[in-house]
């Protein structure tokens, strides 16, 4: 593991440069520590910029090119020395090679204190933004009394001094570890998506083109599936074909259904296209998911499957404004796995809440109040920090780019009318 020491003294002679002397030399064989002077770093003037000076640029690239840095402070005046402190004024001025980088602070005083005041002050600037450096909590190795503390070959003569300096070294090299792993950047999981279906999972159906028009009566025929009132077995019930076709069109909602190989299997079909708050018709079934979307939005489809796929999401929920003040449409995107959690598609389904809220509002009397604390989107009612707005992943509605103005509160349109008076004991209206 490759550190730099910092030493915090522009001295001839330091106490802090000594112990950073005997951590390289004692822990050579744990840690590889390379000393870094700052005697000739010239004194902070961001009217006289001499960021691009050899000491600066130096130190810059040497914290840069290192796993982790260690300070050590004496303590001036109860703080930092001046030097110090104008070095890393220039490391936060137009570079900042120690943000997100692991510091351990040391340090040694001549009082039993052992730079205390300097090393609480130290961790404020060092974590200040502009620095943004990553300070190790707790474990301060404090040396006081420092004129007593080495013998004249310049070890450390007490044993358990050592023993708690290599044991916070140890501790630092864990830190550096742990800290590398959390700011490693994060995999886009989301370029894995084949949209094409070009794979095979254990109910893919082969032999059938996935875009011929009438994919459901090749692919029927095939595997010789049940149809009308042929019972089908499920985990709490048995129902005929029909039925299941009847109970899944009477849901007060569209429905779709794509595999884990990102092929369009089903929608609840009971409206044409243009009645669809999604708009789709019957030969995208069996189509690749690539074949429903325009390719604009492949991105977006790719990373609300990708959550839910990896079990960062169950559901992704996305409020699209495009059909009228008078509607909160929403469509939700809901992982499907089976009983070992194995990922098995996309369940997507698209509801109207408004009449649900109206309902809601009538029947308890309540009223929506804007909520201050929170900023709100008032177009899409979705957070101002959401970057992205994702399309239906099993086929969208063609309106990308239309745009209402909705009310800001709740999104629906806007009612004069005092709320009715809502009985206590049945929740329904007096005003029947």
């Amino acid at each position: 593991m490759k550190l730099v020491g910092i030493v915090g003294s522009n001295a001839d002679f330091s106490y802090n440069r000594l112990l950073l002397q005997y951590i390289k030399k004692h822990f050579k064989t744990f840690v590889d520590i390379e000393i870094l002077e700052i005697k000739d770093v010239p004194l902070f003037n961001q009217s006289h910029d001499q960021t691009d000076s050899a000491p600066i640029q130096k130190l810059k690239r040497k914290v840069l090119a290192a796993d982790g840095v260690i300070i050590a402070t004496p303590e001036h005046n109860h703080t930092i020395p001046a030097g110090l402190k104008s070095v890393l004024e220039w490391l936060s001025f137009k570079i900042q090679p120690l943000s997100n980088k692991p510091v351990m602070i040391v340090g040694a005083s001549y009082y039993n204190q052992g730079s205390s005041r300097a090393q609480l002050h130290l961790r404020q600037i060092l974590e200040a933004p502009g620095v943004n450096a990553i300070v190790m909590p707790g474990n301060e190795f404090l040396l006081g009394e420092v004129k007593d503390a080495f013998d004249d070959q310049n070890n450390l003569k007490d044993q358990g001094t050592v023993d708690f300096l290599q044991t916070c070294l140890e501790k630092f090299a864990k830190f550096i570890k742990v800290m590398s792993a959390i700011n490693e950047p994060q995999k886009d999981l989301s370029a894995e998506e084949d949209l094409e279906a070009t794979g095979k999972i254990d109910t893919t159906i082969e032999g059938v083109d996935m875009s011929a028009e009438d994919w459901v009566e090749q692919a029927s025929k095939k595997v010789g599936a049940a149809e009308g009132d042929a019972y089908v077995k499920l985990n709490r019930g048995i129902l005929t074909v029909n039925q299941l076709n009847a109970f899944l069109a009477s849901m007060p909602m569209e429905l779709t259904f794509a595999d884990s190989n990102n092929q369009f299997l089903f929608y609840n079909y009971t409206a044409e296209k243009e009645d669809m708050f999604a708009g789709r018709v019957p030969g995208q079934v069996g189509n690749p998911l690539a074949n429903c979307h325009p390719p604009a939005t492949y991105k977006n489809v790719k990373w609300v499957i990708s959550q839910l796929r990896h079990g960062n999401e169950d559901v992704v929920r996305i409020h699209v404004p495009t059909h009228g003040p008078d509607k909160y449409v929403v469509h939700s995107y809901q992982a499907m796995r089976d009983e070992a959690d194995n990922y098995m598609g996309v369940n997507e389904y698209i509801l109207d809440f408004q009449p649900i809220i109206d309902w809601y509002l009538q029947q308890t009397g309540q009223r929506l109040a804007k909520d201050e604390t929170v900023d709100v989107d008032a177009t899409s009612s979705a957070s101002t920090t959401q970057t992205e707005q994702v399309d239906s992943v099993s086929g969208a509605s063609e309106k990308d780019n239309a745009t209402v103005e909705a009310d800001s509160v709740s999104g629906a349109s806007e009612k004069a009318d005092e709320p009715a008076e809502v009985d206590s004991v049945s929740s329904a209206s007096v005003k029947s």
